[in-house]
């Protein structure tokens, strides 16, 4: 098999948190949430990182990031465009963000060879997440031709920041342990002890405690990313009054394959919490349980040596 790919998605700028989050320090000596992740995956078996990044910020983020990484595995840079779309279709007036995660996963399709994972720049998953999605891609795929994906599952409890909202894909699985349902909420809040989403129109709706919750972290085969540009072209098709603001959701495009039965889902259920910044508050809380995995013997003081 070729080597196992780790796709990073990282060309968000971070309008909620201010800056740059992919490259601020959450380690003793520098290190980034990006050298967590890729540490861990790296150690379970994958060998190869492919970073997903907007232009830019390509200089500050390879001189960061890439100086490190280039050095423990092939690493390859692609580039997220806003004018990278099907013949036919044109960037409308007033589109200046990013097409969403799953136009940031497809910009990796001239690069992307081999079985792949995709996860966020700025969310710290933990060990095991990257050994179940290496174990899944590592398996021969069923005789009958449908596409078999892998997603870690969180705890919506255990996902969520005390600072304001965050986007997650809220899933349903059935007994035999495959996604059946996933939609994207882009407002998630706590409530006291009650986790809401806000629907169109700004109306708050509860999410049922124990929910499972998927924070972007994937296991692929190379075949999603021509299914990814099949349902980019739609996408653009049915959104072309809103195409200035609407966004190609990776979560999205999984659940319409799952409906059309173009694919099959299983979930990994992780019982660790999330880690990530997406806003600066989330700062000290990041280092803190970094500090107290590096106390436990989990991770070296020195990530890299």
């Amino acid at each position: 098999m070729p080597n196992l790919t780790l796709v990073v998605l990282a060309a968000g700028i971070g309008s909620r948190y201010g800056g740059l989050k992919q490259i601020d320090p959450v380690g003793p000596y520098g290190e980034l949430i990006i050298d967590y992740s890729v540490y861990d995956a790296l150690r379970a078996g994958f060998e190869r990182v492919v970073f997903v990044i907007n232009e830019k910020i390509e200089q500050p983020f390879r001189e960061r990031v890439g100086r490190t990484i280039e050095k423990q595995c092939d690493t390859t840079y692609v580039f997220q465009r806003l004018d990278d779309i099907p013949l036919g279709f044109q960037v409308p007036e007033g589109r200046t963000k990013p097409w969403g995660t799953g136009h940031a996963t497809l910009a990796g399709r001239d690069v992307v060879k081999a079985p792949f994972a995709v996860i966020n720049a700025d969310d710290f998953y933990g060990r095991s997440p990257y050994q179940a999605l290496y174990d899944h891609l590592q398996r021969t795929q069923s005789g009958d031709g449908q596409p078999d994906y892998c997603m870690v599952g969180y705890r919506l409890e255990n996902t969520l920041t005390e600072h304001g909202h965050v986007s997650r894909g809220i899933c349903q699985v059935n007994r035999d342990g495959f996604l059946v349902e996933i939609h994207e909420r882009t407002r998630v809040q706590r409530f006291g002890p009650a986790v809401k989403y806000a629907a169109e129109g700004d109306a708050w709706i509860e999410i049922p405690p124990g929910s499972l919750a998927s924070l972007n972290i994937w296991g692929f085969r190379p075949a999603i990313l021509a299914q990814l540009a099949d349902h980019f072209r739609r996408f653009l098709v049915e959104n072309s009054d809103n195409l200035a603001k609407a966004e190609f959701y990776l979560p999205e495009v999984v659940g319409s394959l799952i409906r059309e039965g173009q694919a099959r889902v299983r979930q990994a259920l992780t019982s660790g919490r999330w880690f990530g910044v997406t806003y600066q508050q989330d700062q000290p809380r990041v280092k803190e349980a970094i500090q107290e995995l590096i106390r436990q013997g989990v991770y070296p003081e020195e990530l890299w040596g």
